[in-house]
């Protein structure tokens, strides 16, 4: 069995404290579950070469990609008890242990607009939403974008009235169930390493994913349609262990949550240009592609988003409702 290297940063140096104290580190593991190609290592590596030079060496992360250290249940359990200092996990692995962060599933939660988008990630509802992990044994510290999802299906998507009757798969989300639900189609939670099977056999007629994951997972073979929607926000969370977390200076925690923030922009280029060959492949490999319109986008969030929204109240109770609240307060702003 081939075994996977483990890639760090792994640059030291002491660090004297005030009053000419010894030199004290800090050092960080942090896992989650992407290739050591992939955007998300890519970018955890820079935020990792920066801390580690404006703290003078010290703080270290030391980074285990592709769930070297377990799959996400088990990092996100690490940073609860301690023994993890840190992981970066996708929301969707996270609604389990918070329901407020399934916020997130809601249809075009985020404007297409990244700047307004950022603005809302860094703005009075990011901030909420990354406190409401304070309670869970974890400290949230920065929310990356990672994408948006797009719907394909062997059936027509010519328009949102084609969606009726159709079978969707989704991930085990009351939320996205009654997106679907909203389009009057039928979602079937079904686990993702199941989903190719089950489109090529018919059991589910689409699905919803970014372009480079329906590119990566050859879904051109079993899927003769693409609408790029953009309609569902892949956000991934950065979280560190409250016991690890809590040792720092706060000029260390700083330092810490402005690298991952000022990193944003060249981890949203660097997704795009993703996305974009991903789009090239599927084109050439024979896929009918069509874009959603401003008016049918539009037209998606007003037909899905109360449905949603009170799905995901039910689920989350009046910590997601006093979050919703902030949320419609902070985008009519922006709307204005």
């Amino acid at each position: 069995m081939k075994t996977i290297r483990n890639l760090s940063i792994t640059v030291t140096a002491a660090a004297l404290m005030a009053g000419g104290a010894l030199a004290q580190d800090f050092t960080a593991k942090i896992g989650h579950l992407e290739s050591a190609a992939q955007n998300r290592h890519v970018h955890l590596e820079k935020v990792a070469a920066l801390v580690n030079e404006r703290t003078n060496g010290a703080v270290e992360f030391v980074l285990f990609p592709q769930a070297q250290l377990g799959d996400q249940r088990q990092m996100n359990e690490g940073v609860q008890f301690g023994s993890l200092e840190g992981t970066v996990a996708p929301a969707a692995f996270l609604g389990g242990f918070n329901p407020v962060v399934s916020v997130l599933d809601i249809p075009y939660l985020l404007p297409e607009d990244e700047a307004a988008a950022q603005a809302l990630r860094e703005g009075p509802f990011g901030q909420a939403l990354l406190e409401s992990f304070s309670d869970k044994g974890m400290h949230a510290i920065a929310l990356w974008p990672n994408g948006r999802k797009h719907i394909t299906s062997n059936q027509p998507v010519d328009d949102l009235a084609s969606f009726a009757s159709q079978k969707f798969r989704v991930m085990d989300s009351r939320v996205l169930i009654e997106q679907f639900n909203a389009l009057d189609a039928s979602a079937i939670a079904i686990p993702f390493g199941e989903l190719y099977t089950a489109l090529q056999t018919g059991v589910v007629d689409g699905q919803e994913n970014p372009l480079d994951t329906i590119e990566t997972m050859k879904y051109f073979e079993v899927q003769e349609n693409l609408v790029i929607s953009g309609h569902g926000a892949m956000e991934d969370v950065v979280i560190f262990s409250p016991i690890w977390w809590n040792t720092l200076p706060e000029e260390y925690q700083t330092i810490i949550q402005d690298a991952f923030i000022e990193t944003v922009p060249e981890l949203v280029a660097n997704k795009q240009a993703a996305v974009d060959r991903a789009l090239e492949a599927v084109t050439a490999a024979g896929m009918n592609v069509r874009e959603a319109g401003a008016d049918e986008r539009a037209a998606f969030r007003a037909a899905t988003f109360e449905a949603t929204s009170s799905a995901y109240v039910a689920m989350a109770g009046d910590a997601g409702q006093a979050l919703l609240d902030v949320y419609l307060a902070e985008y009519e702003k922006l709307a204005q």
